[in-house]
C-alpha cells in the first residue's frame, strides 16, 4: 500500500485507523468493507450511544425484533443478541486483517453494560458473557476505567480475554490502567495463558477535554485565557503517550515482553472536533506516533482522507510544552483534576442514558410487534 492518501500516510506513521461506528447497514451494504479497502480502516469501536443510534434510527432490525417479540424475549436479552451478532459479523469481516497483523488490528469492540461500571464483579461476569457469546478471537471487551473497573480489567485479562479500556481522561487514571494491564498479564501468565494471544488498548479521550476547559477559559474572558483555547486536549494526550513510553520501556514490562506479550497501545478516542472553529483533523494529525490507534467517527475519517496533512510523529518532543500548558491552566485557576473527574462522570452518565434509551426503544418495538401480530 502506498502513501498516496493522507490515511495511508497516517498508517505509515504508525497509527492504526479504526472507525468509531458499527451498524447492520454498514455490514450488509459493504460500506464498511469500502472503508477498509479505500481509507485504511483496520478496526471498529462501538459504545452504547452507537448501538442506540443504529437500532433505533433504522428499520434494519425490525424483522429480528418481531421474531424476538413472538418468542417472548425481553428488551435486555434482545439488545444482547442484536449487538453481539453485529459485533461477531464485524469480527468476521476484519478477520483477514487480524490474521495479517497477528491480532494487533482487525479488532471490533463491544462494551459491557455501562450500568455495571461501578460494579467490579458484575463487570467481570458481563465481560466473560460477552466474550463467550461473540466467540471471536478478534473481539475486544470494553471496560470503563472507573476505580471499580481497574480490578475488572485485571481479572478479565487474567482469563485470557482481550480488553479495550475506555473513558480515560486523566494521566493518573491512565497510569493505573497500565498497571492493571500489567497485573492482568502477570496473572494470565501464571494461569498458563499464551500472552501473545492477549491484546489491549487504552482509550484516552481527547476532544471533550478541550470542550470543558474552553468553557472555563471563556468564562475568564482574558486575552491570556483565550490564547490557551483548543490546546489542552492535545497536550493531555501527548503526556499520556509519554507515560506509555515510560511504562513499556520498564524492567517489569521487559519480563512480560520476553514471555510474548505485546504492549497495551494508547487509543485516541473522541477525536471529532466539538468546536467548528478548530481544524477538523487536529486530533488526528496532531496525535500521530508509532504504536497508537485513532478511532474516528466517519466525518473525521472523511476529513482526514480528504485534506489531512500528515507530517509524521507529532507527539515525541512535545512533552515539556504540554506540561507547561497544563501548568498555565492551573495558574489561571482551572483545576485539571476537577475537569477530568467531571468528564468521567459525564461520560459514564451519557453511556448509561444511551443504554436506557436503547432498552426503552427496543421494548417499545417489541410491544409494537405484539400489537401488529
Amino acid at each position: 500500500m502506498t502513501n498516496a492518501t493522507p490515511t495511508a500516510a497516517l498508517s505509515a506513521a504508525g497509527v492504526s485507523i479504526w472507525l468509531d461506528d458499527l451498524s447492520r447497514a454498514r455490514l450488509v451494504t459493504g460500506s464498511l468493507q469500502k472503508l477498509i479497502d479505500e481509507k485504511n480502516v483496520v478496526g471498529v469501536t462501538t459504545n452504547p450511544s452507537i448501538f442506540e443510534a443504529a437500532i433505533t434510527k433504522s428499520d434494519d432490525y425490525k424483522a429480528e425484533l418481531a421474531s424476538y417479540s413472538a418468542a417472548g424475549v425481553n428488551a435486555e436479552d434482545a439488545v444482547f443478541e442484536i449487538t453481539t451478532a453485529d459485533v461477531a459479523a464485524g469480527c468476521d469481516l476484519f478477520a483477514p486483517i487480524a490474521a495479517a497483523t497477528k491480532g494487533v488490528d482487525g479488532r471490533v469492540s463491544i462494551e459491557v453494560d455501562p450500568r455495571k461500571a461501578w460494579d467490579t464483579d458484575g463487570t467481570i461476569a458481563e465481560a466473560k458473557r460477552l466474550y463467550a457469546k461473540v466467540e471471536k478471537k478478534n473481539v475486544y471487551i470494553k471496560i470503563p476505567a472507573t476505580l471499580e473497573g481497574l480490578e475488572a480489567i485485571t481479572a478479565t485479562l487474567a482469563e485470557g480475554i482481550s480488553v479495550n479500556v475506555t473513558l480515560i481522561f486523566s494521566l493518573d487514571r491512565y497510569r493505573a490502567v497500565m498497571n492493571a494491564f500489567l497485573n492482568g498479564l502477570e496473572q494470565a501468565l501464571a494461569n498458563g495463558h499464551n500472552l501473545a494471544d492477549i491484546h489491549s488498548v487504552a482509550s484516552f479521550f481527547v476532544s471533550r477535554v478541550d470542550l470543558e476547559i474552553d468553557k472555563r477559559l471563556d468564562a475568564l474572558g482574558t486575552a491570556e485565557a483565550t490564547a490557551l483555547k483548543g490546546q489542552a486536549g492535545l497536550a493531555n494526550a501527548r503526556l499520556a503517550y509519554e507515560a506509555f513510553e515510560g511504562v513499556f520501556s520498564s524492567e517489569r514490562w521487559a519480563l512480560l515482553a520476553d514471555a510474548g506479550a505485546l504492549p497495551q497501545r494508547p487509543l485516541w478516542a473522541s477525536t471529532g472536533v466539538k468546536n467548528p472553529d478548530y481544524p477538523d483533523t487536529m486530533y488526528v494529525t496532531g496525535l500521530a506516533a508509532p504504536n497508537v490507534v485513532n478511532t474516528m467517527p466517519e466525518k473525521t475519517l472523511d476529513a482526514t482522507f480528504d485534506h489531512g496533512v500528515v507530517t509524521g510523529d507529532t507527539i515525541t518532543g512535545t512533552y515539556a510544552a504540554s506540561n507547561a500548558l497544563l501548568n498555565q491552566l492551573e495558574g489561571l485557576g482551572i483545576s485539571y483534576n476537577d475537569v477530568v473527574n467531571l468528564l468521567e462522570t459525564e461520560g459514564l452518565d451519557k453511556f448509561v442514558a444511551s443504554w436506557k434509551d436503547l432498552l426503552n426503544h427496543v421494548q417499545e418495538a417489541l410491544d409494537a410487534a405484539v400489537t401488529e401480530a
